[in-house]
């Protein structure tokens, strides 16, 4: 019994041997690629790797820093958002700044106050003052003069009636009536001219001073609310409410280093791609006017024509390819800017690496 079993199970780990075998030898089918490699497409060809940007006039994307520093109040734009030249963008703390505008020009309304005093000069109540002085002065002069005849008039009747210290105190009191009444007159006429013209102007210079004070503080206090400078799409919001910005933008703490507070770009459809050339290969481009170029987007089989824009006629270095600052490179390479080609299922975004052949000689 146990050598039937024994022999049973030799053949049914035979029968599974064999089975596995056949199993495992099949050979399977191998997988279609997930998407086409970039090949070239012409029969010479330079490949360049190409940067995706907005078709930009000036052939880059527009970032917008601010001119002061502070942390953002408020935000009314979002990535994606459309906007026009002059919209709010967003605003930065000018709690300081507001209060140093309203005390320059609370002080050049009161230096044109101050003017318009001088200017309006003189007065008709102090022109009023004066001449009730100015009578004053002559009717205790005509008192003194009657006092002075009659004592004189007395003296020569009687001259022991009238002593000789009594009528000089009398002609004294005349002489300083009379030189009261001088100056009282040409009070009046001093209050009469007005400001004196040199016043009047010192105090026309410190008015136009303190105003233009009073605008720069104003101009000033506008540069807290960014705005755009240009119409187009934001690329890129890299603030946030409570963000520190500077004129040097904002810290970026995955990158470690201050990066634009804004990113505006033209609209989605219109795109470009930045061609870098490698300055080896530039001698083989064609003349740029016959440039042909065609794109491949990475981890997809899709492809699309580029049409030839211009080229930037300066080599820079090849550290634009990666940005990074650290980086040593002695390879320079040539920009080289397309547009590209609208087509059904074409999804770009700025910013994206693509690969691109270009024709060559």
């Amino acid at each position: 019994m146990k050598l039937k079993l024994l022999f049973a199970a030799a053949l049914v780990g035979f029968l599974v041997s064999m089975v596995a075998a056949w199993v495992y030898g099949l050979q399977q089918p191998p997988e279609p690629p997930v998407f086409d490699a970039a090949s070239n497409p012409y029969a010479h060809g330079v490949y360049a790797i190409g940067i995706v940007e907005s078709d930009q006039p000036a052939g880059a994307n527009v970032n917008v820093y601010p001119d002061v520093s502070g942390p953002v109040t408020r935000l009314f734009v979002h990535d994606g958002d459309r906007v026009k030249r002059g919209d709010a963008l967003l605003t930065i703390d000018d709690s300081v700044q507001r209060a140093t505008a309203a005390q320059l020009a609370a002080q050049a309304d009161a230096a044109q106050a101050l003017l318009d005093e001088l200017r309006a000069q003189p007065r008709r109540e102090t022109l009023d003052v004066a001449k009730a002085q100015v009578r004053a002065a002559a009717a205790n002069l005509k008192m003194a003069q009657d006092q002075f005849d009659k004592q004189q008039h007395a003296f020569a009747i009687e001259p022991k009636a009238v002593s000789r210290d009594t009528l000089d105190n009398a002609a004294n009191s005349v002489n300083v009536a009379r030189a009261n009444l001088e100056v009282v007159s040409r009070q009046l006429r001093l209050t009469e001219a007005g400001a004196w013209v040199y016043d009047v102007r010192n105090q026309e210079r410190q008015a136009a001073a303190l105003r233009k004070a009073a605008d720069a503080s104003a101009a000033l206090l506008e540069r807290y609310t960014l705005r755009a400078p240009a119409d187009g799409m934001v690329l890129a919001l890299n603030a946030a409410m409570g963000s520190y910005l500077s004129p040097q933008g904002v810290y970026d703490t995955y990158a470690q280093g201050s990066g634009p507070v804004i990113v505006l770009g033209t609209n989605a459809d219109q795109l470009a791609v930045r061609c870098y050339v490698d300055e080896i290969l530039i001698g083989r481009l064609p003349d740029p006017h016959a440039l042909t170029a065609r794109m491949f987007i990475r981890g997809t089989s899709v492809q699309a024509a580029l049409r030839f824009m211009r080229i930037q006629p300066y080599v820079t270095p090849k550290i634009q390819l990666s940005d990074q600052r650290t980086e040593r490179v002695d390879v320079r390479v040539l920009p080289v800017i397309f547009r590209v080609v609208p087509q059904p299922g074409l999804r770009l975004y700025p910013g994206q690496i693509v690969d691109v052949y270009i024709a060559a000689n």
